[in-house]
């Protein structure tokens, strides 16, 4: 049996795979309709490097980010609850 091949986590993508694939966390977030907000609060840290000195951004982002929580979690309720429903009626 091969033994699997090591990650080897010194290779950087080259610049144009970096422009062509987004990251985990980038991914995550263009989900939310918060991705403009997003860029906002890295505009803010790589122009000030300090949090507290553009705190309503990140204030923004957070609360968009909680909005799309709960209405995630909302739809999951309703799924939930359908598929109850779906099970007690038609088993």
């Amino acid at each position: 049996m091969a033994s699997p091949r090591p990650q080897n986590w010194s290779l950087r993508p080259s610049p144009r795979e970096d422009q062509d694939e987004e990251g985990p966390v980038d991914q995550m977030i263009s989900r939310t309709s918060c991705m403009e907000l997003h860029y906002a609060v890295q505009e803010g840290m790589a122009d000030h490097q300090d949090w507290m000195k553009f705190q309503s951004q990140v204030q923004t982002f957070k609360d968009c980010v909680m909005i799309f929580q709960k209405a995630w979690k909302e739809q999951l309720m309703r799924q939930a609850q359908a598929a109850a429903l779906w099970d007690t009626e038609y088993t």
